[in-house]
């Protein structure tokens, strides 16, 4: 039985799954117990705590972390997924959108209020996850859920391509709020790029590289990288 226990924070590589990266860490530490602290999608990247060993025991101290993202939305298309990953749904001509007025609709977007999830994530309606169900083309109703921006940093210069920097609540789904601005601009949008720069106080900068490690076989350099509870 492994002795490891502690937090590992890593920086989570495009495609893998959270459930990659801890089926992976398990596997190269040893077998410990390992959970994460928040689902990643699996195009992002980015700050993804995970807890080692009796470190698990302590999740709830983590369950209402705020989080923060670099994200890019592009206008013109929408999708499924309301990410790249998804199937085109809508296009439309993002020459139409009023900048200035976009930069409003951003804003307006700061605070309390409620988000739907979206149908392709992991949030369980009757026992199964949406994403199964959205796979076999059923859409359900979702309950909104309360959610706070803390702040929005917006960089509009290279439209119909932003960057948006984003203090959140935990729960919070990047990808709805992409769909949410095309919807307000009047022009379909969606998320091209996402990568968390924090989960609660730990940031990019605290963050083990995974992917070197993983391909490596490295455990010793993720067993180096815990700290220690």
């Amino acid at each position: 039985m492994s002795d490891l226990n502690g937090i590992l924070v890593v920086d989570k590589p495009s495609s893998w799954t959270s459930h990659d990266v801890v089926q992976k860490t398990k596997n190269l530490l040893g077998g410990p117990k390992v959970g994460h602290t928040g689902t990643l999608d699996p195009f992002a990247t980015g700050v993804l705590v995970l807890l080692v060993g009796k470190a698990t025991k302590q999740a709830k101290f983590f369950e209402n972390d705020e989080k923060r993202y670099h994200a890019e939305i592009t206008f013109g298309y929408a999708t499924d997924t309301f990410d790249s990953t998804g199937r085109v749904t809508s296009t439309g001509d993002s020459d139409a959108v009023n900048r200035e007025g976009l930069k409003s609709f951003i804003h307006s977007l700061e605070g309390e209020s409620e988000q739907i999830p979206p149908m392709y994530s992991a949030v369980k309606v009757g026992g199964k996850k949406l994403y199964q169900l959205a796979r076999t083309g059923k859409e359900i109703e979702r309950k909104p859920r309360k959610i706070v921006i803390q702040s929005i940093e917006a960089h509009i210069e290279d439209f119909p391509k932003i960057q948006l920097n984003i203090h959140c609540s935990k729960g919070t789904y990047i990808r709805a709020i992409a769909d949410q601005l095309g919807t307000m601009a009047g022009c379909p949008a969606c998320l091209t790029a996402l990568r968390r720069t924090s989960s609660g106080t730990y940031t990019l900068d605290d963050a083990v590289a995974f992917l070197p490690l993983a391909e490596a076989g490295d455990s010793d350099g993720l067993k180096e990288a815990i700290i220690p509870l």
